[in-house]
């Protein structure tokens, strides 16, 4: 399932219990991620399912929405609801939004 910037944004200023996982590389997310996210490399993310709350939405978020997208399709077949934040890091810095 797909969320743009500006649904993500949205769900985050209403208070969304969603967990934010950046699957981009270490040298990618030393630009900046989205406050509270927490950075598990696409490599990594099988091996780190257990870091991850089941009961708890996942928004997967990488530079342009490709291997975001593929880390929804990995997290939902762990079990996980699963999203994919469309145009990823790229609309999000485009739409003017922050990264800590």
């Amino acid at each position: 399932m797909d969320l743009t910037v500006q649904q993500l944004k949205d769900q985050l200023k209403n208070g969304s219990d969603a967990q934010i996982v950046d699957v981009r590389e270490p040298a990618e997310v030393a630009d900046g991620m989205i406050a509270g996210a927490r950075h598990i490399p696409l490599g990594e993310l099988g091996s780190r399912l257990g870091e991850l709350d089941k009961a708890r939405p996942v928004v997967a978020v990488c530079r342009s929405g490709r291997r975001s997208a593929a880390a929804a399709d990995q997290l939902t077949a762990a079990g996980f609801t699963a999203y994919t934040m469309t145009g990823g890091m790229l609309d999000w810095a485009a739409a003017g939004l922050p990264a800590g």
